[in-house]
């Protein structure tokens, strides 16, 4: 009866009987709870991925927002995930309800390069840890004081220098100002910087970006929604495993040279510190060589790419608005003039300078969706139920360009941030995040923001090449960057 019932059924009914079996699974899988935040109609296996534009995700959310409110679910793939909008909501999240969304997801592309290791995807007790011992340490090597401001400054006299050899034509800034800005924390990380024309750190720089890059790539995204798929495939995200290794090669090394000549009593730099804290038996579970690697990775990426990217938005918002530029270099010139550096406290002097930095980082909003959160225990938010382990989506988009705070939230307008001419900072200005897991380096990040911005504006006027004209368009990856451009840096 058996063989019977086999040989009478047909290949075509097996199909169907396995293609409405996968059906009915993906959907008591993505079956969501009573009271979970809305979302739009979504396919089977696939959920919300017809609804991207890859170009521009904020566009989707916004229109979503527009239907559903300021907090809503979607799917992609196999992930689940919640976007909140609004100052209220994120603050409900990031501050109100802090200890409920205090972990990092286990994204598929993160894990495979960092295993929940290091500052930014570690969680519990091992991230407390190292976010308390990192920040000691930066302390100690400068941040918040005057050796800080002196290695900037430093560096801020090479970069100048590098920009003057280009003699006022036209040429591409960006691996200039990366290696400049890389400088500052390699200088605390491994002692010592980097010339511009160093290949080996160049070539550093260059993975460092395309993995940025190609982060915000289709197949990273399937990647992440379908990893036990998607792994077995050619595409970027091989790439960026690839990179990863060679970035973890470069630093390994600088770790065992360190090694090699390493005093327990004198500390040169980070990693020196951290091999320190690694004999101490009282830490000795979690401070380990693997999670060093992740550190200084962490430090180096977060610390490299996010500013210089605004940096460059900086020079290309200068060149593309010169009356902007004009106002901001008379500032200078009436506080600094020409024979000295600028210093962080001429800072509360330039109001306007201040103004057009932080209308650079709105407008920019290098980092949209800020980074996201894990959902550690059952919650409500809004009266929607969050259970435990959902992802949590915080739009800084929502905030930075709310049409009913902001006059004109679409146009690059200093005005923002001044008030009867002083410089005024807005509460729904969060570039950096907000709340415990915010950005350790916003006290260096903003450093560094004023002195190289106000450094390369005291020494040169810059312009679009001749018959060009300069494109705002975007670069998706792991932060907004413009696209590739070209620049002339006339000395003044």
């Amino acid at each position: 009866m058996l063989r019977f019932l086999w040989d009478s059924i047909s290949l075509q009914m097996i199909l169907v009987f396995l293609f409405v079996f996968l059906l009915v699974a993906d959907y008591m899988k993505r079956r969501k709870p009573r009271h979970f935040p809305p979302s739009p109609f979504s396919l089977p296996f696939l959920g919300h991925f017809h609804l991207i534009n890859p170009n521009n995700p904020q566009a989707m959310v916004d229109k979503l927002r527009e239907k559903y409110g300021d907090i809503f679910s979607l799917q992609m793939g196999q992930v689940t995930f919640v976007c909140v909008n609004g100052l209220q909501m994120i603050k409900e999240v990031l501050i109100n309800q802090a200890e409920n969304f205090m972990d990092r997801p286990e994204i598929p592309i993160d894990k495979e390069i960092f295993s929940s290791l290091g500052l930014i995807s570690s969680n519990g007790h091992l991230w407390k840890q190292q976010r308390r011992f990192t920040l000691t340490t930066l302390r100690n090597f400068g941040f918040g004081k005057r050796g800080l401001e002196e290695r900037i400054q430093e560096e801020c006299q090479y970069l100048v220098e590098a920009f003057g050899q280009e003699q006022g034509n036209p040429f591409n800034p960006h691996y200039k100002v990366t290696n400049a800005v890389s400088n500052v924390i390699c200088s605390v990380i491994f002692g010592n910087r980097f010339e511009y024309h160093d290949e080996k750190f160049q070539k550093l720089l260059k993975l460092l970006n395309e993995t940025f890059v190609l982060h915000g790539s289709v197949m990273s995204q399937l990647y992440n929604a379908f990893p036990s798929i998607v792994k077995y495939l050619p595409g970027s995200h091989q790439t960026i495993f690839k990179n990863w290794k060679c970035m973890k090669s470069f630093v390994q090394e600088k770790i065992d040279k360190h090694k090699e000549d390493w005093n327990p009593s004198e500390s040169r730099d980070f990693i020196d510190s951290y091999l320190t804290e690694m004999t101490k038996n009282s830490v000795r579970g979690s401070l380990q060589e693997e999670n060093l690697v992740a550190c200084t990775l962490d430090l180096l990426l977060a610390g490299t790419e996010t500013t210089s990217t605004t940096i460059r938005w900086a020079l290309l918002f200068m060149a593309k608005y010169p009356e902007i530029q004009a106002r901001v270099q008379a500032e200078i010139d009436a506080v600094i003039g020409q024979a000295r550096q600028p210093a962080l406290q001429d800072r509360d002097n330039m109001p306007y300078t201040n103004a057009v930095i932080h209308e650079v980082q709105r407008k920019s909003n290098i980092i949209p969706f800020n980074v996201p959160r894990l959902t550690i225990k059952d919650t409500f938010v809004d009266g929607f139920f969050i259970p435990k382990d959902t992802i949590m989506m915080t739009s800084l988009t929502s905030v930075m360009f709310d049409k009913n705070v902001w006059e004109t939230p679409e146009a690059f307008n200093p005005g923002h941030f001044l008030k009867d001419g002083q410089f005024y900072k807005n509460e729904y200005f969060m570039p950096f995040s907000i709340g415990k897991r915010s950005c350790l380096g916003e006290v260096l990040a903003r450093s560094e923001l004023f002195l190289f911005f106000t450094s390369l504006l005291q020494k040169f006027t810059f312009q679009a090449p001749p018959d060009t004209t300069l494109s705002l368009n975007i670069q998706m990856g792991i932060a907004i960057a413009p696209q590739p451009y070209k620049i002339c840096a006339v000395p003044r």
